[in-house]
């Protein structure tokens, strides 16, 4: 990518990356300095929604908690490719998101195993082999399927249109409303709480409402207001260290977007029990940027156009996007039989730091694409030969039964 390019384009849009108002005047950047205080902040806001979420999951269902925890953690995704659709930065649009999206999966899925296995050992002197889902979680694992098989479509098209965002938001519409007919967790459960979390599940009905909602208030404005200053300091330090613009879009900036996410998971999967928890709060952030977010950006480059126009996918981000697919279609795999592996996590992670590796000194997206493509027929050959257990699908069935086709019939 030519410096021009940069110079003109991109340094000038980094200074306003996460201002959540598309079109609104861009904040003055501040130095390395401000991630003195920014990341406090933000780690902050992340441990006081996490506690809104502990808490809520025992009187709403713990996955639509989840679903509005991750939506309120990927508020700075969602600001960053806005102004990226409303500025009509389309190569960057895929950059940013495809880099954030193989972050969540690669790193995030992976580190939510190895904390818990970490205090697994700790506690206990022996391995924790693998992180067990609960029935309930079957329909994150399900719901991961829809939109990625739909981005195949997308990616076949080349474009990204308002039809395809008002299906992927259909597609979140049903995941939500599915969510929402699951029970709250048992109040067996409350005891091995922390302190904050367990104050407020105990505390008065009208208190314990309002300590909620506050808890997730605070932390939404908090990451609104931080996410920017600390987005500008660690732009200070890529302008200072030469980082290429698309590497710097596609492997930094999900750094900032992503933060908080990854501090309010590594916060339950430290509690070993809480890890099944945490690794559905990653993937229904998964589910989250799969369809609302994608779905955002022909809305605002549209509304940026003044008038309805798509989205048009050049080579390189139908590559970047095809292999955020195949990486996406392996973890749902290894989901499938409602576990998550040690194996599994650390495949995940090695295969995603080598694409991060080799994006930066190299080119082997093509080889790892292969690759997951690869693991991904290994894996299916394994479902149709019964070597490999459905029984998200089972759970799925028996859930659907039980808590949605009982309440409407």
């Amino acid at each position: 990518m030519a410096d021009t390019g940069w110079n003109r384009g991109a340094r000038p849009l980094f200074c306003i990356l996460l201002f959540a108002a598309a079109g609104a005047e861009p904040l003055r950047a501040v130095g390395p300095q401000a991630i003195i205080w920014t990341a406090p902040a933000i780690l902050f806001a992340s441990m006081v929604i996490a506690w809104g979420a502990e808490s809520a999951q025992f009187f709403i269902a713990q996955g639509f908690a989840l679903a509005i925890l991750a939506w309120l953690q990927t508020l700075p995704e969602f600001a960053v490719e806005a102004v990226f659709a409303w500025r009509r930065q389309t190569p960057y649009l895929m950059a940013n998101l495809t880099g954030a999206l193989r972050m969540l999966t690669g790193l995030g899925w992976p580190m939510i195993y190895f904390a818990a296995a970490f205090v697994y050992r700790r506690r206990n002197g022996r391995p924790m082999r693998q992180i067990v889902l609960e029935s309930q979680h079957s329909i994150n694992v399900v719901a991961l399927l829809v939109p990625l098989l739909y981005m195949f479509y997308v990616y076949w098209s080349g474009t990204l249109t308002l039809l395809d965002a008002g299906i992927l938001t259909a597609i979140y519409a049903v995941y939500l409303l599915l969510m929402g007919r699951m029970p709250p967790q048992s109040e067996e459960g409350m005891d091995d709480l922390e302190l904050i979390p367990r104050t407020i599940v105990k505390s008065p009905r009208p208190r314990r409402i309002a300590l909620i909602t506050l808890c997730f208030a605070i932390g939404g404005v908090l990451i609104y207001f931080t996410a920017e200053p600390f987005a500008s300091s660690l732009m200070a330090l890529g302008v200072m260290l030469g980082v290429p613009a698309f590497v710097f879009v596609q492997w930094v900036a999900p750094i900032v977007s992503e933060f908080p996410e990854l501090l309010s998971t590594f916060y339950f999967a430290r509690t070993v029990t809480g890890a099944p928890m945490a690794l559905m709060n990653m993937v229904s952030s998964n589910i989250n940027q799969w369809t609302l977010l994608i779905a955002v950006l022909p809305v605002v480059f549209s509304m940026s156009m003044g008038a309805p126009t798509a989205i048009v996918l050049d080579p390189q981000q139908k590559e970047e996007l095809l292999l955020t697919i195949a990486q996406a279609l392996v973890g749902m795999l290894f989901l499938i039989n409602m576990e998550l592996a040690w194996w599994e996590a650390l495949v995940l992670f090695v295969l995603w730091l080598v694409q991060l590796v080799f994006s930066i000194g190299g080119h082997v997206h093509t080889w790892i694409t292969v690759a997951y493509f690869a693991w991904a027929a290994a894996e299916i050959v394994r479902l149709l030969t019964g070597n490999r257990s459905v029984a998200a699908f089972v759970e799925f069935s028996r859930t659907w039964r039980e808590h949605v086709m009982r309440r409407t019939g």
